[in-house]
Formats: C-alpha cells, structure tokens, sequence
C-alpha cells in the first residue's frame, strides 16, 4: 500500500500544474503546507479555492509560453 501511494504522489507531482510548489518557492513556505491549505479551504468554502488554483495554474502556464524567446531575434 506505501508503494502505491509514492507511486501516486510522484505521479502527480510531475504531471500537476505546479501551483503549490511555485507558491512555496516565493513565499518560503513548504509545499506540504500549501497544499493542505488548499485541500482544508476547499472543504470550507466548499471549493472556491479550485477557482483560484485553476486560474494560478492557467497564468503559471501561459507565462511559460509567453517567456519563450525566439533565438534568431537575439543576434
């Protein structure tokens, strides 16, 4: 059953969004922790921190395509 489970955790850490883990980076707080809160908050408020994750995820995504440079221009 533990195999399963890292199994599972690294499964989604390398295909989530990356949300919790880019928030722990800026502001010096465990991934863990983040994504508790995400998990207790959307139980509360009966899932409006989804909204928010969602609409991180979708800005994280399109900042990665917007930084992409073209090399020809660089010279």
């Amino acid at each position: 059953m533990g195999k399963w489970i890292t199994r599972l955790q690294y499964f989604l850490e390398e295909h989530a969004f990356g949300v919790c883990t880019w928030l722990g980076e800026k502001l010096g707080i465990a991934t863990s922790t983040i994504r508790l809160f995400f998990i207790y908050a959307s139980f509360l408020t009966l899932g409006s921190p989804v909204i928010i994750y969602l609409s991180l995820a979708f800005v994280l995504n399109l900042k990665k395509y917007l930084r992409r440079r073209n090399p020809v221009w660089d010279y």
